[in-house]
């Protein structure tokens, strides 16, 4: 199959969550995958209020459960490193 072809949640499956095991990491204790990091940012209209798309990782690990380590973000093979960073 293309690389190119696969999508990021394809990316995340056959390649990072992989790597990831391979590493160590105990995918039920120390991974989390499709995090919501922020609640998105309020804009105020007039009287109307409404809620900006949040940010979020493709996974987070976890050194312990309420301490978060690091973010993994993945990319569709078809876009740059550095697209979308945040």
């Amino acid at each position: 199959m293309d690389k190119k072809q696969l999508t990021e949640r394809d990316i995340c499956t056959k390649y990072i969550l992989p790597a990831i095991k391979k590493a160590g990491w105990d995918i039920h204790t120390q991974i989390r995958e499709e995090v919501n990091l922020t609640a998105g940012q309020v804009i105020v209209r007039g009287q109307m209020a409404l809620r900006s798309k949040g940010k979020r990782a493709d996974f987070v690990l976890y050194h312990k459960p309420s301490m978060p380590l690091a973010i993994i973000e993945a990319k569709k093979n078809t876009l740059a490193i550095a697209a979308d960073m945040q």
